[in-house]
């Protein structure tokens, strides 16, 4: 099982002086990768209050072909100013199969972390299994 849930705010800098027209082209950019990844799950790039803004999420039998995760790495090296969260349970990972992972994009760096408030899976979110 493969379950992710996440948010990223897109922005050009880290600063407050983003180009409008800079931006939006990386947007653009971003829209074009998005609808190439013709994810059947929630995968949308939409403006709110005049920032742009992507959330994601899924849960399908196994990590899907095209990789949320690069998403995240596309975002972080065209708009380094972008920050957000990944939430992604895999449970055919063989290094962290019990553990929710968190990818964190901040400042155009994306790192990888246990969710401490949700791992290990068994027995935090779900009982140990049992044979009668």
């Amino acid at each position: 099982m493969f379950e992710y849930h996440g948010w990223i705010t897109v922005r050009e800098t880290a600063g407050s002086d983003d180009d409008e027209g800079r931006l939006r082209q990386i947007v653009a950019e971003l829209q074009r990768r998005i609808d190439l990844m013709a994810d059947p799950y929630l995968l949308d790039l939409r403006w709110m209050n005049g920032e742009p803004f992507i959330h994601l999420g899924g849960h399908a039998n196994h990590a899907p072909s095209t990789d949320v995760v690069e998403l995240f790495e596309q975002v972080a090296a065209v708009a380094p100013g972008s920050y957000g969260l990944l939430h992604v349970l895999d449970d055919e990972d063989p290094e962290h199969g019990n553990e929710v992972r968190v990818i964190r994009l901040v400042r155009g760096r994306v790192t990888r972390h246990t969710e401490t408030l949700l791992s290990p899976c068994v027995p935090t979110l779900e009982d140990p299994f049992t044979t009668i």
